[in-house]
């Protein structure tokens, strides 16, 4: 019988495998201490199979196996982690998938700007230091009619860089059906707490008079907040103040009153079908002193917490240290100064910023679209599993109008031969990931987020998962 120091014995040494035929040929391929490093991890977990393992009489370890193992552990080494994905959930604003897609022509601007110098903090003007807030400031004046504006990396940032700016040591009153949680568990009431702000609840969950804000300030309160509650909603017996009478309040008592749009639309979506959502230029003209919002999920731009409002507090945050840990870099100012410049002309903005033509594509466009790649599917899919163009709907997503649905048409592909999970788990570790969502024991493809230069990519990775 076998014991485990004659096993171990007949594990190959490193220098043997660094001259094996299934491994040398890497050596021009790869780096060769990653190479000479993934040997040793992949022998030392041999070893520690073999000490770890009581009854070894099953174990193995034969020259080719390991050689294949190597290989496939220093290929998924040099691979890079962040990857193109296919989204075929019909989730628009896909919070895990990256959220808003950028525009093509954008991206051609940001690689010539972050792939060369650029002036990014030089006012070529008067040959001096600039500041690279002025790239997107007068923009974001104009789209907003704020008296000035400046840009941090998101929107928790914003929110906290606000408050320790204009409330820091003092009070901050908020109504209770408005401390919302944001993406990965992150809350209101705690990036408040790091902004040295104290929060001070008022009303209940679902109602919340003026009375309610008017009680609770004192000498210490040193803001008034508002935050849309874009991620959820409270239906049936409600009440909320208007952003009105909390800028009249505030006016009254001398007190700054603070907005928090989340999501943040510059368009008013509904004219084309989606619910209401108040726009960043509906709160400033309600004479809010500051605004927030995302510069990734409606505004359909990079990841990036904008601020606008009233000049005397940007530039007291300008001034707060904060800014320069939550500062924006060149790659994404670029992006957003490109999304922002296509706002300016709102036909222009809906159909060249992806988000904004996904959330306002007609249906029946979406079912050409789907009927077309169904028809391809079909003819090269006859076997193994049954497809169909059904109807479903798709979602905005990114915690944005939480309860609408659009409607949309679907290609539901039933595999025979796997399970559904298998070939969901085959799509998703496909070279071009392809990411779909199951429903009934048939795995689901929303064409509403799938482009068209997608579909060669979705075809041959279906043929090669249900083989």
């Amino acid at each position: 019988m076998i014991d485990k120091k004659t096993l171990l014995s007949s594990i190959p040494a490193v220098d043997e495998l660094l001259n094996a035929e299934g491994i040398k040929g890497l050596i021009h391929l790869y780096p060769r201490p990653l190479l000479v490093d993934s040997i040793r991890r992949s022998l030392n977990n041999c070893r520690q199979t073999i000490i770890n393992t009581q009854d070894i009489s099953s174990l193995s370890f034969d020259k080719e196996t390991i050689i294949r193992e190597i290989v496939e552990y220093v290929k998924k080494r040099m691979n890079n982690n962040l990857k193109y994905v296919i989204n075929a959930t019909g989730v628009v604003l896909h919070t895990n998938l990256g959220r808003a897609c950028l525009n093509d022509e954008i991206m051609e601007y940001v690689v010539k700007v972050s792939s060369r110098y650029s002036n990014l903090e030089f006012d070529l003007d008067k040959g001096v230091r600039g500041s690279r807030y002025d790239h997107v400031e007068e923009i974001l004046k104009y789209l907003t009619n704020a008296e000035a504006a400046m840009v941090v990396n998101n929107n928790a940032a914003a929110v906290m860089l606000v408050l320790s700016t204009i409330a820091k040591g003092g009070e901050v009153i908020v109504s209770r059906g408005q401390l919302v949680e944001i993406g990965g568990s992150f809350r209101i009431p705690d990036v408040m707490a790091q902004s040295g702000a104290k929060l001070v609840e008022v009303g209940t969950t679902n109602k919340t008079h003026l009375w309610d804000y008017e009680n609770a300030i004192n000498e210490n309160t040193k803001a008034i907040m508002k935050v849309h509650t874009s991620n959820y909603r409270i239906l049936g017996f409600t009440k909320e103040v208007s952003s009105e009478d909390l800028v009249a309040l505030g006016r009254s008592k001398n007190i700054p009153v603070i907005e928090d749009l989340g999501s943040g639309m510059l368009i008013d979506l509904s004219k084309y079908g989606l619910p209401y959502e108040p726009t960043v230029k509906e709160a400033i003209a309600s004479g809010m002193d500051v605004v927030t919002f995302s510069g990734d999920k409606l505004l359909g731009g990079p990841q990036a917490g904008i601020i606008v409002g009233k000049k005397q507090y940007i530039e007291q945050m300008k001034r707060n240290p904060l800014t320069r840990a939550f500062r924006i870099d060149k790659m994404t100012l670029a992006a957003l100064e490109g999304t922002l410049r296509l706002y300016y002309d709102e036909e222009k903005a809906i159909k060249e910023i992806p988000i904004l033509k996904m959330l306002t594509e007609d249906y029946k466009e979406i079912r050409k679209r789907a009927e077309k790649l169904y028809s391809r599917l079909i003819k090269i899919l006859e076997h193994g599993c049954t497809i169909a163009i059904e109807e479903d709907y798709s979602e905005v997503g990114g915690g944005s109008m939480p309860t609408h649905k659009m409607p949309t048409t679907v290609i539901s592909i039933y595999p025979e031969k796997i399970s559904v999970n298998q070939l969901e788990n085959k799509l998703r570790n496909n070279e071009i990931p392809i990411i779909t969502r199951i429903h009934k024991d048939k795995i689901i493809l929303d064409l509403r987020t799938v482009w068209e230069d997608e579909y060669d990519i979705i075809e041959y990775a279906l043929v090669k998962a249900l083989q």
